[in-house]
């Protein structure tokens, strides 16, 4: 399978956010992470690369599921002109530019 570069802006909900927050870290040290502890709602811009924007948001939501399970994911992840809306693993929708 070929390596597609998407770019990322999602919005994550959490309980626990002092968990979540060093992985976004880890995850995104190219991208912006902002928000955090106060209001538990952190937002991301990023650009990763991977064969799919569903393994790709998969790969997100479960890395951080595994420091809290009640996490939620919105996420737009776009490349080569479409993009694919997503609310935690499912696929809400597709648009192109």
């Amino acid at each position: 399978m070929t390596s597609k570069r998407y770019s990322l802006r999602a919005e994550i909900s959490t309980d626990h956010s002092v968990a979540v927050k060093p992985v976004l870290e880890r995850m995104f040290t190219r991208g912006s992470v902002t928000g955090g502890e106060k209001e538990g709602e952190f937002r991301v811009q990023a650009e990763m690369e991977g064969s799919s924007a569903r393994e790709l948001n998969r790969h997100l939501l479960s890395e951080l599921r595994r420091v809290e399970k009640k996490t939620r994911l919105r996420a737009e992840w776009t490349s080569e002109g479409i993009t694919e809306r997503f609310f935690d693993y499912v696929l809400k929708g597709t648009r192109s530019a």
